[in-house]
């Protein structure tokens, strides 16, 4: 029998919660990656775990069995977490949080609500600021941590000595207002009006790689910063314009297009790798993951959360 303790984790999970939904969310996953992971492990367990054909999700002799022993192994990390903390440093003390503006608040107040049940002697003070600004005041020290939208084709450089990790990453898609022809290629939009954005932006740097690649050139070119101000210029049908795909699903009086958008979008949090910032980073991923899974049972996000640690642009950097 070759069981993998990670599944032992989620088992133990579930026997504290009697819910597959609360389960996930107190590990960071979606319920139908919880579900699967479940079913992996009662296939190498080769035997029934939980018990399906109750009003409410109960362990089974054999689940509770596991479970226990997942509650041992859950244990065990968490003191080795805490002697690590007290080789490495604690996480104490004001640490400051760079953000962008627009709808990342919700998910950054989410993790500032996390740090205050983990790492209560953390005080965390948020910045907004744009990409640019972020980055400067990271170098400056002025800031401790930066949350940035970036572009994984051209995703900006670290400032030394900091590691970064991707928290989210999308798909970008084209979406047109609903009383517009629907293009046959992206070319077809070339000669109408454009919601853009600033240059050096995630999604401005997207556009001008769809628009060398498709020859688009815009009848005339609004610019939002925000993602919320470019819903609200969408919806009045001031123009087509790119956005993450999670979040084209938001738009009113849009047409989403089946349209390939070289590139991909991506959320980073850049930090050095002290206790206090790792806290954040995962506090942040934490949220991350939550937000979207609110989206996905709203029906506003039409498609699983990918669960897996996701490829900064910097490890490739780093292991040069």
């Amino acid at each position: 029998m070759d069981l993998d303790p990670r599944r032992l984790l989620l088992l133990q999970a579930i026997s504290e919660t009697n819910s597959l939904a609360q389960a996930a969310r107190r590990l960071g996953h979606t319920p139908s990656a919880v579900s699967q992971q479940l079913a992996k492990l009662e296939r190498e367990a080769g035997t029934a775990l939980v018990d399906r054909g109750v009003g409410r999700l109960e362990l089974t002799e054999a689940g509770r069995i596991l479970a226990r022993a997942g509650g041992r192994i859950g244990d065990s990390l968490a003191d080795a977490e805490r002697e690590l903390l007290a080789l490495t440093g604690s996480a104490t003390g004001p640490i400051t949080i760079a953000m962008p503006p627009g709808e990342t608040v919700e998910v950054v107040a989410g993790a500032v609500a996390l740090l205050a049940e983990h790492h209560p002697d953390l005080r965390p003070i948020l910045v907004e600021a744009e990409q640019a600004e972020g980055l400067r005041m990271l170098r400056a020290q002025s800031v401790d941590v930066a949350i940035i939208i970036d572009d994984r084709d051209t995703a900006v450089p670290l400032p030394p000595g900091y590691v970064s990790q991707v928290i989210m990453e999308d798909e970008y898609r084209i979406a047109i207002p609903s009383g517009w022809e629907l293009p046959a290629t992206p070319a077809d939009l070339s000669g109408r009006p454009w919601i853009g954005a600033p240059p050096a932006s995630a999604r401005g740097r997207c556009f001008r790689r769809l628009a060398d690649l498709h020859g688009i050139v815009p009848a005339g070119e609004h610019i939002a910063v925000s993602l919320s101000t470019l819903q609200t210029m969408a919806a009045a049908g001031l123009g087509a314009c790119i956005a993450p795909w999670y979040y084209a699903d938001w738009l009113r009086n849009c047409t989403v297009l089946d349209l390939p958008v070289p590139g991909g979008f991506i959320a980073r949090v850049i930090r050095r790798a002290t206790p206090a910032a790792e806290a954040v980073r995962n506090a942040v991923s934490e949220s991350a993951r939550t937000r979207a899974e609110q989206l996905v049972e709203r029906g506003i996000h039409k498609r699983d959360i990918r669960i897996k640690r996701l490829p900064d642009p910097g490890d490739a950097a780093e292991t040069e």
